[in-house]
């Protein structure tokens, strides 16, 4: 009896000393919840996140003007090369060199005949794509690994898991804070080169914050390919896409016992939607070769509802392509805007891409105000324990980005006001202060806190325990595919509205062209975007889990 209950005891112990998620430290043993994880660990998480982030935005919040300035282009072809460089963040070594290099820099025959050469250009883009590639290595993991820190079988523990991606936004914004006001201000008067040399050292420290914490890290345990699961679960459908699914659901293929067979996942109990699916859990005499299951033939309940899943995050995921779309003007037509306007306080010019400070200012100010006022409050209505759900919250900031637009449109119709009346069109800046400009900022700072950090606790609390990578990734491509949108309609818009010889939407000289228009038409595409979004929100259903972690 004594040694049941040593036993027991032993157990419990166990329990209480180790993680419940199965994590692991840095040296792949169990995890211990007071010397690993939760915010003991954030720091050097959170640290990284903003160094990269200053990098990051100590670049492409400038780099229209870069565009325009050091190299010349046309204001479309400048605002088209911005939205085609997708967020991005290595490589500052060879965009440094580039900016400093004598040899390297646009060759200038005299003041109005200055222009970069192919080199020139190449260099410039193979930089800024390898600061593409880079991004595209750290971006879906940094936050999916901070939330990992936090135990999800642990409800004291979960509890902190929203709070932590606030203040993850809100490191990101610290970086931005810097960036949008030294680093710009740097490039406009020290010189590109120092104001690309920065962000590279930015990045140094970035890694060495990050390689700082190993010992307290928990890490999941590598769970295999999630494309290739994905794709077991395709390839046992179609083999078996004329198979009758039987109404008991329970007859579908599954393990026994509490784990999933999956490593680091729990088991996802079965749901209706796309039922057609559930043919790759229909087992069959044939699916067993050898006494084992071949998984091309013969895929769990767990694993189809893992695709469900992705599946079904796909339309929501879409929805913020557009919002991706509006987000990318402030470092863009945003910046083109301000750059027509007064810039000048007392002598003191000021930056035009340093105006994204206020949409910084915007989101540190709401994160904390969100977290530690709007949710207590909205939680004692709705009884959520995030005060609003995921849904709600990104479709909030959905709403707030309309008015952002509605307020660069508004300025825009104001400003080529007095250019008309003044007769101001060849004129370089227009006399009505930059500072019109903070309305528009502010508000896409607070659609940020709604939208973009929403999309990141949502994208890794519905996305499968071994799949929060690749879900975060899927939830960044929307930041990409935005600004390819705003690519191409920058280019349809010129190609209709240069017709019969007019200068278009967005000539080289904005004080005679149409701005405006631009802002109203992403206007009514964000109220149909928000239309669709209610539609798929109303439709969504939230993932339910069973059993335990292997």
């Amino acid at each position: 009896m004594a040694e049941i209950v040593n036993a027991s005891t032993k157990v419990d112990t166990e329990e209480d000393i180790y993680t419940k998620d199965g994590t692991v430290d840095y040296k792949n043993k169990p995890a211990n919840r007071k010397k690993t994880g939760t915010w003991k660990a954030c720091p050097f998480i959170l640290g990284n996140e903003c160094c990269e982030r200053l990098a990051y935005y100590g670049m492409s919040m400038n780099l229209l003007l870069y565009f325009k300035n050091e190299l010349h282009q046309h204001s479309a072809t400048a605002s088209k090369n911005l939205s085609n460089w997708s967020g991005t963040c290595y490589g500052m070594t060879l965009l440094t060199i580039s900016a400093s290099v004598s040899g390297l820099k646009p060759t200038c025959v005299s003041k109005d005949n200055c222009h970069a050469n192919g080199t020139d250009v190449a260099l410039t883009f193979l930089a800024l794509y390898l600061v593409a590639l880079g991004t595209g290595g750290i971006k879906p993991c940094v936050s999916s690994y901070g939330a990992d820190q936090f135990d999800d079988a642990d409800e004291v523990e979960k509890k902190h898991k929203s709070s932590f991606f606030n203040w993850f936004y809100f490191s990101i914004n610290i970086g931005a804070l810097v960036a949008s006001s030294l680093l710009v201000w740097i490039q406009d008067n020290v010189g590109w080169g120092w104001g690309f040399g920065v962000p590279a050292v930015a990045m140094a420290i970035a890694v060495a914050s990050f390689f700082s914490g190993t010992r307290l890290y928990r890490n999941q345990k590598p769970g295999g390919s999630p494309l290739t699961r994905i794709c077991q679960v395709v390839v046992a459908w179609w083999r078996k896409r004329r198979v009758h699914v039987p109404e008991d659901k329970s007859l579908l293929y599954e393990t026994t016992d509490a784990k999933s067979n999956i490593v680091g996942s729990r088991k996802l109990d079965h749901t209706k939607d796309f039922s057609f699916l559930d043919k790759a859990a229909m087992e069959l005499q044939s699916d067993h070769a050898k006494e084992s299951v071949n998984p091309w033939r013969l895929c769990t309940v767990t694993q189809v509802e893992e695709l469900k899943s992705v599946i079904k995050l796909l339309p929501i995921w879409a929805t913020g392509i557009i919002f991706s779309c509006v987000y990318g003007q402030m470092s863009n037509l945003f910046v083109l805007q301000g750059s027509y306007m007064d810039i000048t306080i007392n002598k003191f010019e000021i930056p035009p891409a340093s105006l994204s400070i206020f949409d910084t200012l915007s989101v540190i100010f709401w994160v904390p105000v969100y977290d530690r006022i709007l949710v207590p409050f909205a939680r004692k209505y709705t009884g959520h324990k995030s005060g609003l759900t995921q849904l709600q919250r990104m479709g909030t900031g959905l709403l707030i980005s309309i008015f952002s637009m509605l307020a660069a449109g508004i300025l825009e119709v104001v400003r080529l006001g007095i250019v008309r009346r003044h007769n101001y069109y060849d004129h370089e800046h227009t006399p009505m202060s930059i500072f019109w400009q903070v309305p528009q900022y502010f508000l896409i700072g607070l659609a940020e806190v709604f939208t973009f950090v929403g999309q990141l606790d949502f994208f890794y609390d519905q996305a499968p325990d071994s799949m929060r990578s690749l879900c975060s990734a899927l939830s960044l491509t929307t930041v990409a595919l935005g600004n390819y949108l705003s690519s191409l309609l920058v280019t349809i818009v010129m190609a209709l509205s240069t017709r019969g010889g007019k200068p278009g939407w967005i000539p080289d000289n904005l004080n005679r062209g149409q701005l405006q228009n631009f802002f109203w038409l992403l206007s009514i595409l964000s109220v149909l975007n928000l239309g669709a979004y209610l539609l798929v929100a109303k439709w969504y259903t939230y993932k339910r889990v069973v059993g335990t972690l292997r």
